[in-house]
């Protein structure tokens, strides 16, 4: 290895998606090398163990951080985030890279921010800028902006809120949402192949269903049940659903989801991580993708597939007009449902133009990777508004 050390580092399986396409074009590229660190769901028997795709995938994994503790509430979430800053200084001191890369807004990733700070390893952020005020990630994101260096964000908005921010503008970039790389890049499966992947009967018409806890909303549990009832008010409808991610609150909707996929296991297929082939292949043939995840308003409408927001998750995100927003409440869901699900909004999905961009980010992420200027890039100017 001789090249310049970009880490990066995955704590999830939505994540280790979307950085798939820029480690392999990091892997490509002969002035780089790639260094990955996998933490957080990946290392999870509850979320799947999910690290070994990333091994099946073709990647070497140079640090393992545990860091999870067998909690979700905020106690165990933040004592998690300290072993997991112990973790990210320590392997850092190991793998001395020359630049680090995060994703998003996980508290992992506000983790390996803060461990990289201190050693004065330069940080690249991708998905900067953006808001969503249902959720905590909305101040982790911002903070970690403070703490990068480069910034790649997914649309001229966004770009303009990180310079609001104080950051320079010529380290500011809108390459568009690397998510889309994954479409671009992925064959998918046809319905056929996808059924029997999941030795599941999906049929022509089911709905793809996510459904994360909203860390400042109301009780994430009462937002549950009221999509369950929603969802069974299409009885015929088949449903795969994906289990939510590590944030507080988690392990009483995987108990109630556990509980109702179990109920109806000719109706409903629940995955604790379908991976990202799956993943986007149930997306691309579903009637409609329901829940509160932002692929519902990045990936979905680049697929041309109706998506249904549920709640205040990703309040202030863009979104194409394939979207429908609702309240956290049975009926509405069910009245959002039937419209998603009308001739003239499917056929509207048909001609729906992305804000995210087209693709090409990995490439062009790991281009400016490779021939940044390094020098003096750790001692920050805020740029102020003229």
């Amino acid at each position: 290895m001789s090249g310049r050390k970009v880490c990066v580092v995955t704590g999830s399986r939505a994540e280790y998606g979307l950085l798939y396409w820029l480690m392999k074009e990091i892997q490509a590229d002969p002035d780089l090398d790639l260094q990955l660190v996998a933490t957080g769901m990946h290392l999870s028997p509850e979320f799947g163990l999910t690290y070994r795709v990333i091994e099946e995938d073709g990647f070497r994994i140079d640090q393992k951080v545990e860091m999870l503790l067998s909690s979700d509430t905020p106690v165990g979430v933040t004592k998690s985030m300290g072993l997991a800053t112990i973790g990210f200084a320590e392997a850092f001191e190991r793998l001395k890279p020359d630049i680090l890369v995060l994703l998003g807004d996980r508290f992992e990733a506000l983790a390996a921010a803060q461990a990289a700070m201190v050693a004065r390893i330069p940080i690249a952020h991708l998905h900067g800028g953006e808001t969503t005020e249902g959720v905590i990630d909305e101040a982790i994101r911002h903070a970690i902006t403070k703490m990068a260096h480069f910034h790649f964000v997914a649309a001229e908005p966004y770009r303009r809120r990180v310079i609001q921010l104080g950051e320079q503008p010529e380290r500011v970039l809108n390459v568009g949402a690397p998510g889309l790389d994954a479409i671009n890049r992925t064959q998918l499966l046809t319905l056929s192949e996808l059924e029997q992947a999941l030795a599941f009967a999906a049929g022509n018409e089911f709905f793809l269903v996510t459904y994360h806890p909203t860390t400042l909303g109301p009780s994430p549990q009462e937002g549950l049940d009221s999509l369950l009832q929603a969802l069974d008010a299409y009885p015929e409808t088949k449903i795969i659903l994906t289990k939510p991610n590590a944030d507080p609150g988690n392990r009483g909707l995987i108990s109630r989801l556990e509980t109702y996929a179990s109920q109806q296991p000719h109706r409903v297929y629940l995955s604790a991580s379908l991976g990202q082939r799956l993943y986007l292949s149930a997306m691309a043939h579903a009637s409609l993708v329901v829940g509160n995840s932002s692929s519902g308003l990045i990936e979905a409408p680049a697929l041309r597939t109706a998506s249904i927001n549920i709640g205040s998750r990703q309040d202030g995100r863009l979104r194409a007009s394939s979207v429908i927003d609702c309240e956290e409440a049975c009926d509405a869901i069910v009245q959002a449902i039937a419209h998603g699900l009308s001739q003239p909004h499917q056929a509207a999905c048909e001609a729906v133009v992305s804000p995210y961009g087209s693709g090409n980010t990995a490439k062009r992420i790991a281009s400016f990777l490779s021939a940044a200027n390094l020098d003096g890039v750790l001692r920050k100017k805020f740029h102020d508004w003229p």
